[in-house]
């Protein structure tokens, strides 16, 4: 390492937490996150949904994709361009409490998943049935694992749930999911309403990370959707 990077460290580290600092040097030195700037994605994430896609192929010319977490829009700039959905006849719907910037292509709503209302809501912007719901979803971390594994395994059950009335049959469901006590509980559930569950940690998704990724193909659409 040369003496002007090691000198770009030190002077970053100041006044920062060792954490912070930590994060900063992971992320100037992290491929992906280059790689997402060249290209214009939104994140490093946008690769995760590739990796995954590449070796699933559930993105298809005109299939329509609801994006469930979708800020800060790398999943949904990547389905956008795989489904080539375009502005006048959309087939990408997305949803975060964050705000974010348009993607053209999509149609977004900034709203809180875990309101009564937002899956009616997402529900009528949508106006017709998805053939992949998508989540990347992950509850604000506590620093308590069993906590965090928890909270976050609550967004994961609604966003099945929401899939299950909503997909068409055949359809996918993708998911974060965190590793923990009651996630082979769910792997179990979903395995009743799809032909093939699989979990996944794409290349993308940090090795320390304890997130993985549910792929759920084949959806099972019973009479009483």
């Amino acid at each position: 390492m040369s003496d002007r990077l090691l000198h770009t460290r030190v002077k970053t580290a100041k006044g920062r937490k060792a954490s912070s600092t930590r994060w900063l040097q992971r992320q100037l030195n992290d491929p992906y996150v280059k790689e997402a700037q060249r290209l214009g994605y939104r994140g490093r994430a946008a690769f995760k949904i590739i990796e995954l896609d590449n070796q699933f192929h559930f993105f298809a010319p005109h299939k329509r994709i609801v994006d469930l977490g979708a800020a800060p829009g790398g999943w949904t700039q990547v389905a956008v361009k795989r489904v080539q959905s375009t502005p006048e006849h959309p087939t990408v719907f997305g949803i975060d409490i964050l705000p974010m910037d348009p993607v053209s292509g999509a149609e977004l709503l900034e709203m809180d998943f875990t309101d009564d209302k937002a899956s009616e809501a997402l529900k009528e912007i949508m106006n017709g049935p998805a053939d992949v719901v998508m989540s990347d979803m992950a509850a604000n971390t506590t620093g308590i694992p069993s906590v965090d594994h928890l909270r976050t395994m609550n967004l994961i059950e609604l966003a099945y749930d929401f899939a299950l009335q909503v997909l068409n049959p055949g359809g996918w469901f993708i998911a974060k999911i965190f590793a923990g006590g009651t996630d082979s509980q769910f792997l179990a559930q979903m395995k009743k309403n799809f032909v093939s569950v699989k979990h996944v940690k794409p290349p993308a998704s940090r090795k320390d990370s304890v997130e993985y990724y549910v792929v759920a193909k084949g959806f099972k659409c019973t009479p009483n959707k």
